[in-house]
């Protein structure tokens, strides 16, 4: 058995523990691809805990299992109240006890951390406020897949300072590419420190300009639905649409991490056109994440 680690950030994995990691995706996502089954994960459990809704999280990780030879059990808010009722500390006690591998998906990012200071077993970061890593996991994949290595490459970031922008400037970090990113007045990054890879543009216009990667997310994250009115007239002038997307490469890549409202955040002909490689994008959750809980429980597999 592997050595117990956590995915909690992105950057708890270093550049060479990706590479590691994409590798094996595209092997895992070929024999995927070819009907052939790879059970490494057989008679295992990964327990879902969901306190935040979730359509592409949850069938991405419980279909993700099953096609490794595992099992997954889904937890709802109902059926186990993190920090209300049962300390997290004592919840993590109980669960890692009867499972391999825990999935949180919640609000506070110092409730997962809290969870996974007392598990026996790894814990990966389904999406909290702070940080989505495995959102970006994918999203990198996916540039890698169509365009090769990331590393000096330019991404722009248009919209708001979430938890995806967030797990962004952490990646931009680990593979060493520039992140443009642009926000409404109100809205900026707050940086956890100095980074000679992030560079703030008041233009969206000029965060796209000769970008290879354009990459939003909806203007109202969950948690947050009591601004959006306000958010909607603060954000109007940093909707992705042609324009912006012409200012980038003319082979610059679109994504979103999904789901989109077309005619806000991002143009239908943006997100429907010949750039956007969103459903890719959505697709490689499922194999991205097979590789990295194939590398949380087994450590580095070779095949």
């Amino acid at each position: 058995m592997a050595k117990l680690r956590h995915y909690l950030q992105f950057k708890d994995l270093s550049r060479k523990e990706y590479e590691h990691v994409f590798a094996r995706t595209r092997w895992i996502k070929d024999k995927f691809k070819r009907y052939q089954r790879y059970w490494p994960l057989e008679d295992r459990t990964l327990a879902m805990i969901f306190e935040k809704q979730s359509t592409r999280t949850r069938l991405s990780f419980e279909a993700g299992m099953h096609q490794l030879g595992g099992t997954a059990i889904f937890l709802n808010t109902r059926d186990s109240q993190l920090g209300r009722g049962e300390p997290v500390e004592d919840a993590a006690q109980v669960i890692s006890r009867m499972c391999d591998l825990v999935m949180i998906r919640t609000y506070e990012q110092k409730i997962l951390e809290r969870f996974a200071g007392s598990s026996r077993v790894p814990v990966i970061n389904g999406l909290t406020n702070e940080y989505h890593p495995c959102q970006i996991l994918a999203d990198v994949y996916t540039f890698i897949e169509h365009r090769g290595s990331i590393r000096g490459k330019t991404v722009a970031w248009i919209g708001d300072s979430n938890n995806v922008c967030n797990t962004w400037l952490q990646a931009a970090d680990v593979f060493d590419f520039k992140l443009n990113v642009s926000t409404p007045p109100g809205y900026e990054v707050e940086l956890e420190r100095n980074t000679k890879n992030y560079e703030p543009f008041a233009d969206p216009m000029q965060a796209a300009k000769g970008a290879h990667l354009v990459t939003t997310d909806v203007w109202t994250s969950m948690g947050f639905e009591a601004e959006n009115k306000k958010r909607k007239k603060d954000f109007t002038d940093w909707q992705v649409d042609a324009a912006m997307m012409k200012a980038a490469r003319k082979d610059a890549l679109f994504m979103h991490c999904l789901p989109a409202h077309r005619g806000e955040e991002v143009a239908a002909k943006v997100i429907d056109g010949k750039q956007s490689v969103v459903w890719e994008e959505a697709e490689n959750r499922l194999h991205t994440q097979k590789a990295l809980m194939e590398f949380l429980l087994l450590g580095k597999v070779k095949g």
